[in-house]
């Protein structure tokens, strides 16, 4: 197995390694880990593997978890299919940590591209590690403690109706996460805002608010702000799908966004998502 690291901040390509393989020997998933709590995202090309083999390398980091809104694989818990076609829409062309709005979050994901366009619908990984270890010493010191909610509402349910919309919040209510959390194998720490984040629980103090305005528009200031951070090229690396790539990574610690550049070129994904731990 070779490893090539991409950028100087984030990812890998891994050559000379099946993940059926991986799947079923423990040397090779441990190294397999290892790189990926290193590297935060790992690719690998011209996997010619199986539904099966997918979720069982994806299985080895975890218990696996559907999405509320997303079509499950027929007899593949866990694995969901992600097809574009003649619908367009732009749920994923945003700088994103998949499904904050849960309790407990997911740990990471496997994502096997089906088929795709020639060109476009590159996906961009962010070391939200970096970003926080990047930050001015005076954000750091305000955020220190912070918390903010994630919810699904205001994105997913969106576009349903009242009455869906009302059910999904009942099923997935608002919760709430550290700004900063703390990685639970590395003890790295993380900045943790996303799209999903609505506000700061605990932002209006004395210490923070003397007028009004400090707290709104302050606090979406700063919340705005920390959401930028996801924009910064030098912690992001961008990857081109082929057919039969696949793409590993550590949810915990970055984010993503898949470009939506190829409507109406159909692209056609499958993602195993594992689930992850309360926040802290």
């Amino acid at each position: 197995m070779q490893v090539n690291p991409l950028t100087c901040s984030i990812g890998a390509e891994l050559t000379g390694v099946s993940l059926a393989d991986v799947a079923r020997d423990d040397s090779l998933y441990a190294e397999i880990k290892a790189l990926l709590l290193k590297h935060r995202v790992l690719f690998f090309r011209d996997q010619e593997i199986t539904r099966d083999d997918h979720v069982a390398f994806a299985k080895r980091f975890g218990d696996l978890e559907d999405h509320p809104v997303a079509n499950t694989v027929p007899g593949y818990p866990g694995l969901i299919e992600i097809v574009k076609s003649e619908k367009r829409d732009h749920f994923e062309n945003t700088y994103h940590s998949d499904a904050s709005w849960r309790a407990n979050p997911p740990r990471g994901a496997v994502l096997r591209c089906i088929s795709c366009p020639d060109v476009g619908g590159d996906t961009i990984w962010v070391n939200m590690v970096d970003a926080y270890k990047n930050l001015p010493e005076e954000i750091k010191q305000k955020i220190e403690g912070l918390r903010a909610k994630h919810g699904i509402e205001h994105s997913f349910g969106a576009i349903m109706s009242t009455e869906e919309r009302e059910e999904l919040v009942r099923k997935h209510p608002l919760v709430d996460h550290p700004v900063v959390r703390t990685h639970p194998d590395t003890g790295e720490k993380i900045l943790y805002v996303t799209p999903f984040s609505t506000h700061f629980i605990n932002y209006h103090t004395p210490e923070n608010v003397r007028f009004g305005q400090d707290k709104t528009p302050g606090a979406s200031l700063l919340l705005n702000y920390l959401l930028s951070q996801a924009a910064i090229p030098e912690y992001q690396v961008r990857f081109r799908w082929r057919p039969n790539s696949v793409a590993i990574w550590d949810n915990m610690a970055t984010q993503h966004y898949a470009v939506s550049d190829y409507w109406p070129a159909p692209r056609r994904m499958e993602r195993a998502t594992i689930m992850g731990e309360r926040p802290f």
